[in-house]
């Protein structure tokens, strides 16, 4: 079992000083503390274990220290800012590891990003020395990006050139769709392994501003007080985030509110979420009382790491069957709470993480069934990750139930932007509009007629129906179906983090498995050898 949970007096690779109203949130990379043995990190270069402490470091932020408005991202290495991921570690890893790494870092990315659009923390890097690949990414995350003008310290994307692979946490999508540089000069700096320095950077758009050395680091902080007297005043104290640990008993993962249960030989796990048991907070004072044992938090921070879990550790699931248990009106009445409060600050961060989970289990790179039987508690944000998807049966039963909750109508959106409703019922969307603000309880042939059953099976048929519909799916090719899911689930127009996910699961999904990068004589496989990469030069 992986462990995910970090905290800052154990961190090899971060170093976090809170100062007020500005946090300082530095690189340091310990070259003798990878994820896993066979590599060095040199130069500030990171691996998942690297990523680990940063996706801490800013969930930290937003829960333990909420009076944060500028966090300030640098390194603590006076010749390196960060060379971007472990090159060793890459060569190194399995197909189905990079991907899931990628995509990991992409979400860590996209959190920073988050929190500077939900939770008031403006991010701010500071570029000391040569930054390259994953480091500039990270730094394209950030609200602006401030590099140190000597004739050393630039800012490149060299995957391409050096490597014959793509940057793989979105800097291609941010150049353009974030930062809207031109296409020819994006071209240019992309097949530069050297990169950009100073005023051509600076002119380019790559970075906001540049610094003499002499003077950068009294220029980022007086920009980082002048940013934090911009933020309105924030909330003093935070909460405290406890570890999250699950009891494992073979292939069964048991939390206080999520169990997860593989079954390797079947290629299946079926996920179960609990919702609310015994009194919960009614606002804002009362969840900073409860702290992290609130059932809106516990929970889906459990969720979360069952989904890690899954993706690093389960490589071979093919088929996640998702069951709900637990009491409709009770989890409704959650909702109700948090949503009425919603301006307080713990109660929009607990919100906010909601939907982060929504956001990872939509981009599962696994088929996902829900069964809604007659114990199901379909209602809510689980009616959310029923929704999400990619079939719903559901048993012909007076028992079940689909419930609609306030937070139905926007506040848990999948990565493009749209609701799980919206991109329901693209062909309809006075449906979804319609279903959004009635919040209707719908018995399970009304849910059917309402279009949000794919199967509603019989008493008789049920067992049987869905058995044979398990042993399908994971009969049939992962690689197709990974593909086909991720066209299936985000209908509608695009945006900058739906392009990433998008991008990330055909091109760079695709690119990482050809000779030319991963064969024996590719440049992934070569890098650092004194013999060059030998290309297959045929376009597809």
């Amino acid at each position: 079992m992986t462990d995910f949970n970090r905290h800052p007096s154990s961190y090899h690779h971060w170093q976090l000083q809170i100062d007020g109203d500005i946090a300082h949130l530095r690189m340091n990379v310990d070259p003798a503390h990878p994820f896993k043995p066979g590599y060095e990190l040199k130069l500030n270069s990171y691996d998942l274990g690297v990523d680990m402490e940063l996706a801490d470091a800013v969930q930290r932020l937003r829960f333990e220290q909420p009076q944060v408005k500028v966090v300030v991202v640098g390194s603590a290495l006076e010749r390196a800012f960060c060379a971007g991921a472990n090159i060793l570690m890459l060569g190194d890893s399995t197909h189905p590891f990079k991907v899931n790494f990628c995509k990991f870092t992409n979400e860590t990315r996209l959190s920073l990003e988050d929190a500077s659009q939900h939770s008031g923390l403006t991010a701010l890097c500071a570029i000391n020395a040569a930054c390259a690949g994953g480091g500039y990414e990270l730094a394209l995350a950030c609200d602006e990006i401030h590099l140190v003008n000597d004739n050393n310290s630039a800012v490149s994307l060299p995957e391409v050139p050096l490597l014959g692979v793509l940057p793989g946490t979105g800097g291609l999508t941010r150049l353009v769709d974030k930062r809207k540089i031109r296409r020819d000069r994006a071209d240019v700096f992309c097949t530069m392994a050297e990169g950009l320095r100073g005023k051509r950077a600076l002119q380019w758009g790559f970075v906001d501003a540049i610094w003499p050395k002499s003077q950068f680091q009294e220029k980022v902080v007086a920009r980082a007080k002048e940013l934090a007297a911009k933020r309105p005043t924030k909330a003093p104290k935070g909460i405290t985030l406890d570890p999250i640990h699950a009891k494992v008993d073979g292939g069964k993962y048991t939390w206080n509110h999520v169990q997860l249960e593989v079954d390797a030989g079947k290629r299946v796990a079926t996920l179960t979420v609990h919702g609310p048991q015994g009194p919960q907070p009614k606002n804002g004072s009362e969840y900073e009382k409860a702290g992290c044992s609130a059932w809106a938090l516990q929970c889906w921070r459990e969720l979360d790491d069952a989904l890690l879990q899954l993706r690093f550790d389960h490589e071979q699931v093919g088929l996640v069957v998702l069951r709900t248990r637990g009491d409709r009106d009770a989890l409704l009445a959650v909702e109700k709470a948090l949503f009425a409060d919603r301006s307080h600050w713990l109660c929009n961060e607990i919100l906010r993480h909601m939907a982060r989970v929504c956001r990872r289990f939509d981009l599962m790179a696994r088929s996902m069934y829900a069964m809604v039987d007659a114990d199901a508690c379909t209602a809510g944000a689980l009616l959310e990750l029923t929704l999400a998807c990619d079939r719903v049966y559901a048993l012909d039963d007076d028992k079940v139930a689909f419930a609609f909750g306030p937070l139905s109508a926007g506040l848990l959106p999948m990565s493009h932007g749209l609701t799980r409703l919206q991109n329901r019922f693209l062909a309809q969307p006075e449906h979804a509009a319609k279903l959004a603000a009635e919040l209707p309880t719908l018995a399970a042939v009304e849910a059917d007629e309402q279009g949000l059953v794919t199967w509603l099976l019989d008493p008789v048929d049920w067992s049987d129906d869905t058995r044979i519909a398990i042993e399908e799916r994971v009969s049939l090719s992962p690689d197709a179906l990974t593909g086909m899911e991720a066209s299936l689930r985000f209908g509608g127009a695009e945006n900058c983090d739906s392009k990433i996910f998008g991008r990330l699961s055909a091109w760079q999904n695709w690119i990482f498995t050809r000779p030319n990068a991963t064969g024996d004589e590719g440049a992934l496989t070569r890098y650092g050898a004194p013999e060059s990469a030998k290309f297959d030069w045929r376009r597809t």
